[in-house]
């Protein structure tokens, strides 16, 4: 994904600094490292709460690369060369099945390979809203661990977002420093719906 997409949120401490596209944000926290070398700068993607690895040494309107190359090249999702169909991203990988599930889809018209492939696309629609759920508060956690994992009332506040408690959450998180406290229940408000 370019970088001008992703949107992202800084925190310097537990004072948000930026929010935006992530070459704002980014220059946003090399400034204040620049005026702060000291200050703890922490940056987060805004959907999914994992902390953005940038070098805050580079340039203005320098981003470095948010994985290691050796990580995106061991990714086993990533579409890969060779035979197949590459203009559609098919990538050959092995299943294990019982004989009787072979059987059946075998049978199936298209064969084995396009019944799954429905039977997959069946399944992420009708688990739509429980997957978005899902990520919505596993993107909550990651912040809150990363933000408020030593402030009093953590483990009760993760207890609440997991329930979907959001008058419990708040509860807890009542006395967090105003800016993560914001945030934490802007991506608990997100769980909800």
């Amino acid at each position: 994904m370019p970088n001008d997409l992703i949107h992202a949120i800084a925190f310097a401490g537990t004072r948000r600094i930026a929010e935006g596209p992530l070459p704002v944000v980014a220059d946003r926290a090399r400034q204040l490292r620049a005026a702060e070398p000291s200050e703890a700068i922490l940056v987060f993607d805004l959907e999914t709460s994992k902390v953005l690895d940038l070098d805050l040494r580079a340039e203005a309107g320098e981003i470095a690369p948010t994985e290691p190359k050796a990580a995106v090249a061991a990714d086993p999702d990533r579409p890969r060369g060779g035979p197949g169909r590459p203009k559609l991203g098919v990538v050959a990988r092995e299943v294990t099945l019982l004989p009787r599930h072979w059987e059946w889809l075998n049978d199936q018209p298209g064969g084995a390979s396009v019944t799954l492939r429905k039977l997959v696309e069946q399944a992420r629609q009708a688990g739509t809203d429980t997957d978005r759920v899902r990520k919505a508060r596993e993107s909550a956690y990651r912040f809150m661990a990363a933000m408020a994992g030593d402030l009093p009332g953590f483990e009760e506040a993760a207890r609440a977002l997991f329930a979907g408690d959001a008058r419990g959450f708040d509860d807890r998180t009542a006395e967090w420093p105003a800016d993560v406290r914001t945030h934490a229940r802007l991506l608990m408000a997100r769980s909800l719906g």
